[in-house]
């Protein structure tokens, strides 16, 4: 029996359909395998909308494909270098001191991937352009670097001009690793050329939550945050997760950045009658919070967010931070021979510690050093390549990537004693 050409065609376009539809139940099955685990390692308690859970969770669970062209295109000649773009505070911005740490420990690496013989002999070259916490200045430097020919973009911190870089990174698709900034809708855009290497602030909000309510059994918490998105998104995390809890916050207030007088806010937190209070914001403000509320006889438990982790907070505190918890995105302390190689080696080149920016960064530079090793100077391979991972061993330890690709690894809670901290594995929130 004869087949027309046309049936001829109708079967090969079923079958493509069908394998096509195979390939994608292929790419989300580890996903479906693990849905117990849930979006951002959430307890199942604590996965919002209630009747909708499952259009939450598939939104989330099922990979974003790209399914562009590009893949085909071959490597340009004539290059003297592999241009890779990183975008940082590094003047004019209250987060200077952390963009240094981010861009040094991006610099690290590359100067040891160079030493290494770089990319087929090319030299890696970071193309540093400066995070000024402001919208339209973050998206003409994207643009810059697109323009300059980078392979893909690292940083930021500040959270506003992460989400303004990546849409402008996705019009000029190029890869991004966001090493610093834990805003957890920054991968819940689902631009499927975006991955993080660094815990965010879900994952530290119910270790917090774990801590003080189950833990402590402290169940009136107020709250005093910066009045900007990293305070507002971050306390938003901690707020939720204690509501679904049954304990919810019974104050929220806020301060501006650089605010030196805190004793209209203390005086709101000392009318809420409050068993702990929680302080989301930078290292010195907190610390001077910190400061004025021991001043004024306020001896709560204080817990801070996770930028307390930093010498800064330490020497504004003093005496007052010994005993306080916060959470970390991973253990400087580990008995790691890369990560005390990787903080040797840092001090000897730039003379400082280095803090949680610098090591994130150096892992997600040696991150994108390797998708370009591997795949060679496509952007589209180099997005798969990125993409693709669900575990890479760095020195801040196992990053686990979900299917968003953002980083669901190990919390840490960072003790003070006697003036230094002291790490240990963050409690989970237990299901009840």
């Amino acid at each position: 029996m004869r087949i027309s050409k046309h049936v001829k065609l109708l079967l090969i376009a079923g079958l493509t359909g069908c394998l096509s539809f195979q390939a994608t139940l292929d790419s989300t099955a580890q996903y479906q395998e693990k849905e117990e685990t849930n979006y951002g390692n959430t307890p199942t308690r604590q996965i919002p909308y209630a009747n909708w859970q499952d259009a939450y969770k598939k939104h989330f669970i099922e990979p974003q494909a790209f399914t562009g062209a590009g893949r085909e295109k071959p490597e340009p000649d004539g290059l003297t270098e592999v241009r890779l773009g990183v975008l940082a505070p590094l003047e004019g911005n209250i987060l200077v001191p952390q963009g240094k740490q981010l861009l040094q420990g991006a610099t690290l690496a590359v100067e040891e991937a160079n030493a290494e013989g770089g990319y087929k002999g090319l030299p890696f070259k970071i193309m540093a352009h400066n995070d000024v916490g402001l919208w339209g200045a973050a998206a003409n430097e994207v643009v810059k670097m697109g323009d300059e020919g980078v392979w893909a973009i690292m940083g930021t911190i500040d959270d506003i001009n992460s989400h303004v870089g990546i849409r402008v990174a996705l019009k000029l698709e190029i890869p991004w690793v966001n090493t610093s900034d834990p805003d957890p809708t920054f991968t819940e855009t689902n631009i499927p050329w975006v991955v993080r290497c660094i815990a965010d602030d879900r994952q530290s909000s119910y270790a917090l939550v774990e801590h003080i309510y189950n833990e402590r059994g402290l169940k009136r918490v107020a709250v005093l945050r910066a009045n900007n998105r990293y305070g507002r998104v971050g306390v938003m995390e901690f707020r939720d997760a204690a509501h679904r809890e049954g304990t919810p916050i019974v104050l929220e207030v806020r301060f501006n950045d650089g605010e030196t007088n805190f004793d209209a806010q203390l005086e709101r937190i000392e009318n809420s009658n409050p068993d702990a209070v929680v302080l989301w914001g930078n290292a010195l403000e907190m610390g001077l919070i910190l400061n004025r509320m021991r001043e004024l006889g306020m001896d709560y438990p204080v817990f801070p967010s996770d930028r307390a982790v930093n010498p800064l907070f330490i020497e504004t505190a003093g005496e007052n931070a010994n005993g306080i918890v916060t959470t970390c995105q991973y253990n400087p302390k580990a008995d790691n021979p890369r990560l005390k190689a990787f903080q040797k080696n840092y001090k000897e080149r730039f003379g400082i510690e280095p803090d949680v920016f610098a090591a994130h960064a150096y892992d997600g530079m040696n991150m994108t050093i390797d998708a370009i090793r591997s795949q060679g100077l496509n952007k589209y391979l180099i997005r798969d390549y990125l993409t693709d991972l669900r575990k890479y061993d760095g020195i801040t330890g196992e990053i686990l990537l979900d299917a968003s690709w953002n980083d669901v690894g190990r919390i840490y809670m960072a003790k003070i004693r006697d003036g230094e901290f002291y790490f240990s594995p963050a409690p989970a929130l237990s299901e009840k």
